[in-house]
């Protein structure tokens, strides 16, 4: 089993993937890329668990 994202994670990782569902794909690196330049967060422990949520959407409307 995988660890739980916060509501905060969901949130935000829900509403870039839909204003911006061309741009992501299933590469987490590529995705990473992507984000940093969207957000305006410095943390980077933050941006991965954000990308990390983002590619498994991507990797679920995929299926």
């Amino acid at each position: 089993m995988g660890r739980i994202k916060t509501s905060l994670v969901k949130r935000i990782g829900e509403k870039i993937y839909e204003q911006y569902k061309d741009k992501f794909s299933d590469d987490f690196e590529k995705n990473k890329e992507i984000v940093k330049q969207i957000l305006p967060i410095h943390s980077k422990k933050m941006i991965n668990v954000i990308t990390g949520y983002i590619t498994r959407l991507v990797e679920r409307k995929e299926e």
